[in-house]
């Protein structure tokens, strides 16, 4: 026998050994049929998926009792409410309840939503409805709105009437350069 042949025999027993010991995933040498497995695994997946939200739009007892909170819209009766004006014209009324700090109902585009605080390590007011996607961030100098599920600004520079007067004038210091203005 030639050495050739030797080799050749050797790596296809070597072969058919590996196939008994490799596990049955491994196990299939044509490419197209593990493609047509994770095919088959995807779609009850999908269709599983399908049938939750249709089971949620059929049934509206389904819903948790957050999406059922978040989705109802909030009693603004005896609340306090402040109005910011927005860059662009929007406009954003907040109504916020003295005993309950965890929420606010926010008006925004001709509706109430109400949304939950979340906690953050920046000091920021920040308060989210997750069903709609809101989140509404509120810093001392100005607020902003968010659509999370779109991944963009609805309104920004939202300033309520505190927070749009003018910065009080400081006098210049003349070490400076900058001299005050002034009348005449």
């Amino acid at each position: 026998m030639s050495l050739s042949k030797l080799a050749i025999a050797c790596s296809v027993a070597l072969g058919a050994m590996t196939l008994t010991l490799a596990p049955a995933s491994f196990a299939a040498t044509d490419t197209k049929e593990p493609a047509k497995a994770k095919a088959v695994k995807a779609k009850p997946k999908a269709k599983a998926t399908k049938a939750k939200a249709a089971a949620k739009e059929a049934h509206p007892l389904a819903m948790s009792v957050v999406d059922k909170e978040e989705s109802d819209e909030p009693d603004t009766a005896g609340s306090a409410s402040t109005d910011f004006n927005c860059e662009l014209g929007n406009k954003i009324t907040i109504y916020t309840n003295a005993t309950d700090d965890k929420h606010i109902a926010l008006r925004w585009k001709k509706r109430l939503h109400r949304l939950s605080r979340v906690g953050t390590t920046t000091g920021a007011n920040r308060f989210e409805n997750r069903l709609y996607g809101l989140v509404w961030i509120g810093i001392p100098a100005k607020g902003m709105l968010l659509d999370s599920k779109q991944g963009r600004q609805l309104a920004n520079e939202c300033k309520d009437a505190e927070q749009a007067k003018p910065a009080a004038v400081v006098e210049a210091a003349p070490s400076l350069g900058v001299l005050p203005a002034t009348g005449g």
